[in-house]
């Protein structure tokens, strides 16, 4: 019987066997290659880009919505503003072109296991969803691939 963890906290115990055995590179066990353009996106490039999008989001909501850090209902009104433009930053240019701003300027994009070439709105969407709750797209297994990745059926890969 599996463990409820399945591949997320891999031991050496099973590693011997055909379909535990650890792979030698992220991305082996779907055909990506070990490094260069299409191999899995380190957490260091995702994470960046996460924060180049933060920032674009606040920037832009600050072209409408003036912050003042002294009035604290302006700036709650102006947090929920830049978590809205976050979250159109990041679902629609995902769903169309596989990755936001923040992934273009680090390189990466999201591209989807079955080979299909856009990601896709609802795959955007709880992408977006589990990356506003931090924890699931922290939390990697050994192919580097987070819950979020998992879920939607998907990968982050290098573009250059």
């Amino acid at each position: 019987m599996a463990r409820w963890t399945g591949d997320w906290l891999s031991t050496l115990q099973g590693a011997g066997t055909d379909d535990t055995e650890l792979p030698r590179w992220r991305g082996e066990r779907f055909g990506l290659p070990e490094s260069g353009i299409g191999s899995v996106a380190t957490g260091g490039s995702r994470a960046v880009a996460l924060i180049i999008d933060l920032v674009l989001a606040s920037l832009l909501t600050s072209l409408f919505l003036r912050p003042n850090f002294q009035d604290s209902a302006l700036m709650q009104s102006y947090n929920l503003w830049s978590v809205c433009v976050w979250a159109v930053i990041t679902i629609v240019p995902v769903s169309f072109f596989s990755f936001t701003p923040g992934m273009a300027v680090m390189g990466i994009r999201v591209a989807r296991l079955d080979g299909a070439t856009m990601v896709g709105v609802w795959r955007a969407l709880v992408r977006a969803a589990l990356t506003f709750l931090i924890i699931p797209a922290a939390v990697r297994n050994v192919d580097g691939r987070s819950w979020l990745d998992r879920l939607t059926v998907t990968v982050v890969v290098r573009m250059r």
